[in-house]
This record gives C-alpha cells, structure tokens and sequence, in this order.
C-alpha cells in the first residue's frame, strides 16, 4: 500500500474515534452509523466519512459502522496493537504523575525506566520501576530497546538530553520541557506546552465572562 500523506488534523481525531468506540462497546453497542457517531463526535458525518476513507474506509452505505472492528482497526493504525518502551526523563513531581499513569500498558506503553540527576531517588521505585542516574542512560536505553522518551526536565537541559537520547536510537519525544528541540527530521517531536495551555483556557474563560457579562 502506498504511504499517503494524512493531514495533523485527522491524525489528531483518531485519538477521540477511539476514545468514543471504547465507551459505545463499553455500552454494548454494536453498531453505529456516521450520523449518530457525529452527534456524539461533534464532528460532521461528512468529516467522519472522509477521515475514515484516508485508510480504506470502515462503513458500508445503509448499514454502519461495525464498532468493534472499526476500534481495532483504528487501534492498529494508531499502533496501540503494539508495545512501545518508553522512558521518562525527570523525577520530580511531572515525572513521577506520569510514572504513576496506569493507562500506559492498557496502551501498550511500557515504561522501562526513570532517570534523573538527584543521587537522593537512586534506587527509590515507582510502581516497581526503580529511578536511575542520568550516566546510565545511554547504555540502558541502547539495552531496552527504548523508542519513546518523555522529558520532564528544565529547558536548560532539554535540548542536551534529547541529542543525547536520539544519538542512542529513541526516535520519538514527548517533550513537557518548555523549549523548541531541533532534532533530525526523522525524529518524531509531540511537544506538550502546558503554560500555552492555561494561556488559552484563561483566553476562553475571559472571553466567556466578557459576552456574558454584556447579557
């Protein structure tokens, strides 16, 4: 099959086509047609049908969408059929609610290990994965096969250890660290701003309190 490329936006909606297929088999539903998956989506049928098509389509006219095989083919294409060995860099307390985050094996995330530099948490252990020194990285991410690695570490760092973890094999970076990282393009960068976040909650909340208080 021929590699297409799929746009940012659809690739961000596959999350959300999964989330909802979870709850409605959850429910017991078993089948489901575009419209009233776009009642629960928000999203437009149309949209639905064309995001769906990007990867061969799921649906047949008049009859639906199978819930249960449409999760699990957008499960393989978002690769949750598969396991991922992930590490997390910084043990401070993003690290740690990371560290205690259940759903990643339920996602086939396994975390392998925790690294900082703090010598105090050497040997201290998050749900049975023991917090390691930094000079340990590079031979255990080469040991464990390692493909992701979230940075929860100060900027001033960021960009330092993410050279060092590429140059090591990991390919993709879940970076919480408030800083660009200009890595090889083959590296694959999911930036997660949290400030930029809050900034545009409190832009929604002030522009909602603003026409309301006009009523």
């Amino acid at each position: 099959m021929t590699e297409r490329q799929i746009s940012q936006a659809v690739i961000r909606r596959l999350p959300r086509y999964y989330r909802y297929l979870g709850e409605l088999l959850e429910n017991g539903v078993e089948r489901i047609s575009s419209n009233d998956l776009s009642k629960k989506m928000k999203v437009t049928a149309s949209q639905i049908r064309q995001d769906l098509n990007n990867f061969g389509g799921f649906g047949q006219q008049g009859y639906g969408y199978n819930v249960k095989y449409l999760y699990t083919e957008i499960g393989k294409i978002l690769g949750l059929d598969k396991t991922h060995n992930i590490v997390i860099i910084g043990a401070g307390n993003l690290g740690q609610a990371l560290a205690n985050y259940a759903a990643f094996e339920r996602s086939g995330f396994l975390l392998k290990g925790i690294f900082d530099i703090n010598p105090t948490l050497k040997g201290m252990t998050i749900r049975d994965v023991p917090i390691r020194m930094m000079e340990e990285l590079p031979e255990f991410v080469q040991n464990n096969d390692i493909e992701i690695a979230a940075l929860t570490i100060p900027k001033t760092k960021a960009v330092e250890v993410a050279e060092l973890l590429v140059d090591n094999g990991v390919r993709a970076i879940w970076n919480f660290a408030h800083t660009d990282l200009n890595l090889p393009k083959n590296v694959i960068v999911e930036n997660v701003h949290l400030s930029e976040s809050l900034m545009r909650l409190s832009y929604n909340v002030n522009r909602y309190n603003y026409f309301n208080a006009k009523e």
